[in-house]
């Protein structure tokens, strides 16, 4: 589920839909929680449904670190992709804000860490990179993890809509890990090796 302060809207031609806060959405908040009524599919009920559900899927999913095809429910498939995320997925199935969004600025994800099928070319956005590769995450993890522990600290202190969708010990690792009596879990956890 993704934070109940967001909305779809129109961003423009080129990239046509994306998720916008309605309100500020400080760092440090959780952005979007997997749930029960995201769906999963397997690689094998991908092809039983054929071309033209593929497709969808295939623009719509993610996959997960057993090679599974999440499709989220609600609008949270339409997060854009962007070499400059302002969220970042984790080993815990949730996205943290790693900065400040703003409302009516649109929540992002570098589709890097989302185990893409095959290479795409992104918009030039000056940082270096323009392609988002399906390895990605094993060359970029120790960046994203930095990400997360400069803000995972203040996710046991701001407000967080989203918390009754996590599971009692998920909260507990998360309390421990800010509190610093556990390590937190590398997003490279999230990596699927086909």
């Amino acid at each position: 589920m993704i934070h109940p302060d967001t909305e779809l809207r129109f961003v423009n031609e080129s990239i046509g839909h994306g998720v916008v806060a309605t309100r500020d959405i400080p760092k440090g908040t959780i952005t979007w929680v997997q749930d029960e009524l995201d769906r999963e599919f397997s690689p094998g009920e991908i092809r039983r449904l054929g071309k033209p559900f593929a497709a969808s899927l295939d623009k719509y999913c993610f996959r997960n670190q057993h090679g599974r095809w999440v499709l989220c429910w609600d609008h949270a498939r339409f997060v854009n992709h962007s070499f400059k995320s302002n969220c970042v997925t984790t080993a815990y199935n949730f996205e943290v804000a790693v900065r400040d969004i703003r409302a009516g600025e649109e929540l992002t994800d570098d589709y890097g860490y989302l185990n893409i099928m095959r290479p795409f070319e992104a918009i030039d956005e000056g940082v270096g990179r323009t392609v988002v590769y399906p390895d990605d995450l094993e060359r970029y993890h120790p960046h994203w993890d930095d990400q997360l522990r400069a803000v995972w600290p203040r996710i046991a202190r701001v407000s967080q809509p989203l918390r009754p969708l996590l599971t009692p010990e998920v909260w507990e690792r998360v309390q421990r890990v800010a509190h610093g009596a556990e390590e937190m879990a590398s997003i490279l956890e999230c990596y699927y090796r086909a």
